[in-house]
């Protein structure tokens, strides 16, 4: 069951249309988002966001992990989640609100490995997916705003993402742009780390622009 705490509203007004999101300190986001129907027709049906913190959460966390074809890296997310246990990290995860269906995580590193966030007290929002049945429907969107709020919470004055530079990340890249994240002014990185001119570097899911963006 999800903890009921006090809660802050806030209304966020979106470029491609009016969005209303409840936050409730410090597991719920309830976004209207559009999900497309076997009918063709989109309808406005709700998203939660939360913490994964109960087994049936990282049961459903695992579920998306599968669904995303992201098995392979299980040893990776097994440690995430010893590290959000040490509170290094928050792994965020969205469902459908009508059939309580997993469609999307991030993790929320509040110790990035990027040296600039880290020196600057930057969290970064990692490994954003949403399942490719429930994208182009806002669930990315509403998972980063999310994290937004969160981060504000605590005190954060910037939001740190990075995003891959070939043609698989090009919505990424657009989404970011969209909501407000401009380069660090650090140049491209690989694995975290920044590249010096002239150094080589495979194009691949490691090669990274590294954004940022007020939250204030």
């Amino acid at each position: 069951m999800l903890k009921r705490a006090m809660a802050a509203t806030f209304t966020i007004l979106l470029n491609m249309g009016i969005n209303s999101y409840t936050f409730e300190e410090p597991t719920l986001i309830i976004s209207t988002a559009k999900h497309k129907m076997n009918t063709g027709k989109p309808q406005e049906t709700p998203c939660l966001i939360r913490l994964v913190g109960s087994q049936e959460e990282i049961c459903a966390f695992w579920e998306v992990v599968e669904q995303g074809g992201l098995s392979g890296d299980r040893e990776y997310y097994e440690r995430c989640l010893q590290r959000q246990e040490e509170g290094d990290l928050d792994i965020i995860l969205a469902f459908l609100a009508g059939s309580g269906d997993p469609a999307g995580f991030c993790l929320l590193n509040w110790q990035p490995k990027y040296a600039v966030f880290k020196k600057l007290g930057i969290p970064e929002i990692q490994d954003l997916n949403v399942l490719r049945d429930y994208r182009k429907q806002g669930i990315g969107r509403a998972i980063i705003e999310y994290c937004e709020a969160r981060a504000r919470e605590r005190g954060a004055e910037d939001m740190g993402i990075g995003v891959g530079l070939d043609s698989r990340f090009g919505a990424a890249q657009r989404l970011y742009v969209r909501l407000g994240y401009i380069p660090d002014g650090s140049g491209v990185s690989y694995d975290r780390k920044q590249i010096a001119c002239g150094e080589m570097r495979p194009v691949d899911e490691n090669l990274c622009l590294m954004m940022t963006k007020p939250l204030f």
